[in-house]
């Protein structure tokens, strides 16, 4: 029967193009599978330990990009590829919050872990101990000689280190705490200079605020500088409230100080370790055989314990101490008890 008009014909249709249709699917499939075998191989790489050498291995982290930080991994001996670290990095969202510095990478760590470490700047750190007693310029040399820190402060004098750490004008001595300080490897001497500096500040801020009526220093600045005579005169512990309530006795009376740290910090390279007459008589800023009152700065840098003792000293009508032997020393209220006391000790050292 032929077609009428507006009539069409079942042989006219055609199937749709399905070609465009399966192209997609199959590019998705393929895609997915793709996608699933890079998650599992990120997954296998991420949590694999790395094949280390039993001791671990110590890599060092510039600052830089995230694949400058794979590839100084690689370069160092860490994996074999810096793409898969990149790739973890990148979609973990970690990658851009690594620390550079000097990392210890123990064996059985896995890429994961060590991305972590980095993360959180878990570096290989260097104990910088700087201590009591110590004047400023051993502690100079001290840092000196710390391989494990920078050495940007070497060229400067001390009133341009003091400038830099926001204490223009102000005298080095005794405003450093002393302590063991950890920073991370490479660190400069600066952070640490800087570290022990507010550490003495907070120090002697809680120390001056907790002070006794029977303190007779009359600001933070004379507590500190009381307090490092106080640590170059004893390193008995319980003797330093004594030593500090003698000082303070004396301060109230007006009585010079009469202590032989301070001459030998007046006397600076001149003292050849023998302490003569002559010296105590020789007029520096420091020499309180000669001078009154407090010297013009610290002689040392005082510790925790020598800041309390200033500002707490004891409750002694005690004027004099002189050495008793074994480190420790003889108190005495008058001078007649006093003079005797030397005589006991000049008896004991010609026996």
């Amino acid at each position: 029967m032929a077609a009428g008009p507006g009539m069409k014909s079942s042989q006219s249709k055609k199937p749709p193009p399905r070609g465009r249709a399966t192209l997609w699917r199959t590019l998705l499939m393929i895609s997915g599978v793709s996608g699933a075998l890079l998650v599992a191989s990120l997954l296998w790489y991420s949590s694999r330990p790395y094949p280390l050498p039993v001791a671990g291995i110590t890599v060092d982290i510039p600052p830089g990009s995230q694949r400058s930080v794979a590839e100084a991994l690689t370069a160092q001996g860490v994996g074999s590829l810096a793409l898969p670290f990149w790739v973890m990095g990148r979609l973990s969202g970690l990658g851009s919050r690594i620390q550079a510095g000097r990392y210890r990478i123990e064996p059985g760590t896995t890429p994961y872990a060590l991305l972590e470490q980095m993360v959180r700047g878990d570096t290989v750190k260097v104990a910088v101990t700087l201590v009591e007693g110590w004047r400023f310029s051993q502690w100079r040399a001290a840092l000196a000689a710390e391989s494990g820190i920078r050495h940007d402060t070497a060229g400067m004098s001390e009133a341009e280190l003091m400038a830099e750490l926001g204490a223009p004008g102000v005298a080095a001595e005794g405003r450093f705490l002393p302590d063991t300080y950890l920073v991370s490897h490479g660190t400069s001497d600066k952070v640490v200079l800087r570290m022990a500096y507010r550490a003495m500040q907070d120090a002697l801020a809680a120390t001056w605020a907790e002070r006794s009526a029977r303190v007779a220093v009359r600001s933070p600045a004379e507590a500190l500088v009381l307090a490092s005579i106080v640590e170059k005169e004893t390193a008995v512990a319980d003797e330093r409230p004594l030593i500090a309530g003698v000082f303070s006795n004396r301060l109230r009376r007006g009585m010079l100080l009469q202590t032989d740290p301070t001459v030998i910090y007046g006397l600076g390279a001149r003292f050849d370790g023998n302490l003569t007459k002559a010296d105590l008589l020789r007029d520096t800023p420091w020499n309180t055989y000669t001078r009154a009152g407090l010297p013009p700065t610290p002689i040392a840098m005082p510790g925790r314990a020598a800041l309390a003792a200033a500002t707490q000293p004891a409750d002694t009508d005690a004027l004099y101490f002189v050495a008793a032997g074994g480190g420790r020393h003889t108190f005495s209220a008058s001078l007649d008890r006093h003079n005797a006391a030397v005589r006991q000790l000049v008896a004991r050292t010609r026996r």
